[in-house]
């Protein structure tokens, strides 16, 4: 069977297809409201501290709520879940693009709109992620995981440059509508799709603290979390000081946000393709240690750039390595662990892949108010490749056997 063949036989599951093109669309409008949701703070604020604050709301919840998450996605019908989150999302980008083009949006909005953002968030992640297999099958999960990855970093390639260009153009509440419009495509989808019935996990009884040994006691699952976590927190320091590269620095405004943005997404779709092309979980480890090496050389790149079209190269390289990291930490993870558990340790990868965000966040714009974009990204570089050398000394270490799904 050719590359290409493994890559797409996801696709012949009618409910995937369903699911990954009502989200491909979703995405897309997730991405514009992102870069429009930052720029809108930028320009009420002007404050390097406001931005890391409000990427600390839209992801604490993430890190607190998780665990209650994954033991719900253990109990409960994941699709269900699934749909009820993604009702709140619309109702969170209308409430948004209400408030800015009616001009009465103050920061303490968007921070109490992002939070509450983060809360439905905390829910979604691990029941979608866990749904992937029931969407599919045992042995086209990894394939499914991957497109899911192509798709997400698809749109965050196209999602910032069309933000950036309708906040020049139409202003920031244009775009929350557009996002509020795209989760009808995602809500249109998950309502055609059909479950199979499934029962409830009769290790869910054991709760949250029985997830977290089950992960712990598994070499390969605890290593990829912490690294996973590790690259998140790394990975803070650009997305949220992103306004400031682009316009304090470059004086590019949103449309040089929307550029650098664009150039991780579209390095992290290149990063990611090449991992749905494969037919197993055989050599992930390795792929991650490698591309959490990469990822750290460019965020040195990107935090020493002398030009601003240098910072955008950089900013691909650094996106093709961190969501190169991320899918093959995920499809490793998913491979190995047991389905009664996959809700649960799906929660803990949405902690250590999203809830690590708002530390970073918060570190990040506090950080730089006193020393500077440079130097915050340049420390983030040098703890990421601390995290990479750990992580590949401790791979050498395991025997290759406990790669192999149970």
């Amino acid at each position: 069977m050719s590359d290409r063949s493994v890559a797409l036989r996801a696709l012949s599951h009618p409910n995937f297809r369903l699911f990954i093109s009502g989200f491909a669309v979703s995405l897309i409008g997730t991405w514009i409201q992102s870069i429009a949701q930052s720029w809108l703070l930028y320009r009420l604020t002007k404050s390097e501290f406001y931005l890391g604050l409000a990427t600390f709301c839209a992801h604490t919840p993430v890190l607190l709520l998780s665990p209650v998450a994954g033991l719900a996605a253990d109990r409960f019908p994941r699709h269900r879940i699934v749909l009820l989150t993604q009702s709140l999302f619309l109702m969170q980008a209308v409430t948004l693009a209400w408030l800015t083009l009616s001009d009465k949006v103050t920061p303490t909005h968007v921070l109490t709109l992002a939070a509450l953002l983060g809360c439905a968030n905390a829910f979604d992640i691990p029941a979608r992620q866990s749904l992937m297999i029931l969407l599919t099958s045992k042995e086209d999960l990894l394939g499914a995981i991957s497109l899911n990855s192509v798709a997400f970093n698809t749109a965050r390639t196209l999602g910032p440059t069309i933000g950036g260009i309708f906040v020049a153009q139409l202003g920031e509440g244009v775009c929350f509508a557009v996002n509020a419009v795209s989760f009808l495509f995602v809500l249109f989808s998950l309502l055609r799709i059909r479950m199979p019935r499934t029962e409830p996990s009769q290790h869910a009884n054991s709760g949250i603290a029985g997830g977290v040994r089950y992960a712990w006691s598994r070499p390969v699952i605890r290593n990829s979390l912490l690294l996973c976590g590790m690259m998140t927190l790394t990975n803070a320091p650009p997305l949220v000081l992103g306004p400031f590269i682009a316009d304090g620095l470059f004086h590019r405004g949103s449309t040089g946000l929307g550029y650098i943005m664009a150039a991780f997404g579209a390095g992290a779709t290149l990063g990611v393709v090449r991992i749905a092309t494969q037919s197993s979980s055989a050599g992930m480890r390795g792929v991650a240690g490698r591309a959490a090496v990469l990822y750290a050389l460019a965020l040195v790149a990107f935090a020493v750039a002398p030009s601003f079209w240098f910072a955008v190269a950089a900013s691909a390289g650094a996106g093709y390595a961190f969501f190169r990291q991320n899918a093959a930490n995920n499809a490793l993870i998913q491979s190995v662990l047991d389905e009664s558990y996959r809700g649960r340790v799906m929660s803990l990868y949405t902690m250590m892949a999203v809830g690590m965000l708002p530390i970073g966040g918060l570190i990040s714009g506090s950080t730089a108010a006193l020393f500077g974009p440079r130097v915050v990204l340049a420390g983030a570089a040098v703890l990421a490749g601390a995290a990479a050398a750990a992580f590949l000394h401790y791979t050498r270490s395991m025997d290759s056997s406990e790669c192999t799904a149970p």
